[in-house]
């Protein structure tokens, strides 16, 4: 897996953020914050849309980042459990206030949208 470029100053924030940002990472980390240790196929169950392949790379990148732990317990069948560090409940309050944020602000944002996007519609 490629490294990170190093960011220093306001360029912070990015780094900070491709920790827990992206399509799949906030909504898999949602469900582990939920439900504790959790299988990938449940995981799985749980994120409609996303492929076996991206939720490997997610689940993979957030243990790289020591956000979430695997364990093997090396059984027949086979069975590996994800869940949340230490590390990823000093998370929890920063994701729970973008969630008041959303809730407060998405919909002027949306109205927003709307309203650009009327004003630079493309004419047929």
């Amino acid at each position: 897996m490629a490294k990170r470029k190093k960011y220093t100053g306001p360029c912070a924030l990015e780094e900070a953020f491709a920790v827990f940002s992206g399509k799949w990472k906030a909504a898999i980390l949602y469900h582990l914050f939920m439900e504790g240790p959790t299988r990938h196929c449940d995981l799985r169950k749980k994120l409609d849309g996303i492929s076996q392949r991206i939720l490997t790379q997610q689940l993979r990148a957030l243990e790289r980042d020591g956000i979430v732990t695997r364990t093997d317990y090396r059984e027949v069948p086979p069975r590996v459990e994800y869940d949340v560090t230490e590390l990823a409940l000093t998370l929890k309050p920063l994701l729970k206030t973008i969630e008041n944020w959303s809730a407060q602000h998405m919909p002027q944002v949306e109205a927003t949208q709307r309203k650009y996007d009327e004003a630079n519609a493309v004419i047929s």
